[in-house]
């Protein structure tokens, strides 16, 4: 019975699987994480590394920066042999726009404060790019800026600019 459960799950999860991408996208994969890599060190580098006994800013941020790197380095050596990538379709957008709706909150927060883009943000990924209910999506937004507004204000003293 068991076995039958596995198979039919196994069975389940190939038919929502993009279908396989090939080479191509393994070294396509490769090059935007090692861009990534490098960008984040080099951002990193500039907020100063200190040392590991002070270390500054910049000095974790630029060492996962680097593991990010030295790891699409290495897919970039293998990947042309590997053949477990997904082709491009529709749903590889979401990451993108993921990623533009977070550079949205740290280029609004500066200027009308953290609840409203942090909310904003909250309801885009959880309605629109995850796909949940409007009511899960309101309740969970509210609670997750309301427990980040108080652990950066009040738990940690980090001075966000807030309207509250």
């Amino acid at each position: 019975m068991l076995a039958e459960i596995q198979a039919e799950v196994a069975h389940d999860l190939e038919e929502d699987r993009p279908p396989a991408g090939g080479p191509a996208y393994q070294v396509a994969g490769a090059l935007v994480a090692l861009v990534v890599g490098i960008g984040g060190a080099v951002l990193s580098y500039g907020y100063g590394l200190g040392s590991l006994r002070q270390p500054g800013p910049g000095l974790w941020p630029f060492v996962v920066s680097i593991a990010i790197a030295l790891m699409a380095a290495a897919l970039l050596v293998v990947g042309r042999s590997l053949t477990d990538s997904e082709k491009f379709t529709r749903s590889s957008v979401l990451p993108a726009v993921g990623l533009v709706t977070f550079i949205v909150l740290a280029l609004l927060m500066p200027v009308i404060g953290f609840e409203l883009p942090s909310l904003l943000l909250c309801v885009v990924w959880l309605r629109f790019l995850g796909g949940e209910s409007w009511r899960s999506t309101i309740i969970t937004s509210v609670v997750t800026v309301a427990a980040f507004y108080f652990l950066f204000l009040y738990g940690l003293r980090i001075p966000l600019p807030h309207l509250f």
